[in-house]
């Protein structure tokens, strides 16, 4: 278990042993009425989803800093003569990704939608991505097929859309991946 997860787990504790204790105070007979430990719950809840939204903020921007930050992103335009059913993300003959789709998830992605596939860190330099696309192509057959793209690292993030287009001439699907300015 990382640092996060234990101060996570930490602040959690902390703050259900205080609902747990000002409970039990008020079921020992305290003074305190009914609305006012309601009150204080609810109090406790806004104070527990903010402390979480704070520690999942400072946790990605320590996994993921900007300097070393990239981001690969799927999206499907028309969709016509390929069926998206699976994606493997590459870098570097390293496999960092692998996403099964739903029916819903590729509905969602003909509508304009576009997924995070991958977030990860890499070093200043030359990287390869290699994306391998499974699914039912043209006249229903199965389709395997694979991109590739050098991307050159800078410091600052990096964002890389895998792109699936349905290429009317040749009635086929085209792959591509695109580095985003």
């Amino acid at each position: 278990m990382n640092l996060f997860h234990h101060t996570r787990l930490l602040v959690f504790i902390v703050l259900f042993s205080l609902l747990a204790f000002s409970t039990w105070k008020a079921v020992a007979g305290e003074t305190q009425d009914a609305m006012s430990l309601d009150e204080d719950i609810q109090a406790l809840k806004q104070d527990i989803l903010a402390l979480n939204r704070e520690l999942f903020v400072l946790e990605e921007e320590l996994l993921f800093p900007s300097s070393t930050q990239v981001a690969v992103f799927v999206s499907l335009d028309v969709g016509e003569f390929f069926a998206l059913d699976s994606v493997q993300l590459k870098v570097d003959d390293k496999v960092v990704s692998n996403y099964l789709y739903t029916e819903r998830e590729v509905q969602a992605l003909h509508r304009g939608g576009v997924q995070r596939l991958y977030m990860g860190n890499l070093k200043a330099g030359e990287h390869e991505l290699i994306a391998i696309y499974t699914g039912k192509g043209p006249h229903g057959r199965d389709y395997r097929r694979g991109a590739t793209h050098v991307i050159n690292k800078s410091l600052g993030p990096k964002f890389v859309e895998l792109k699936i287009v349905d290429n009317p001439s040749s009635e086929q699907p085209e792959f591509s991946i695109r580095e985003w300015e």
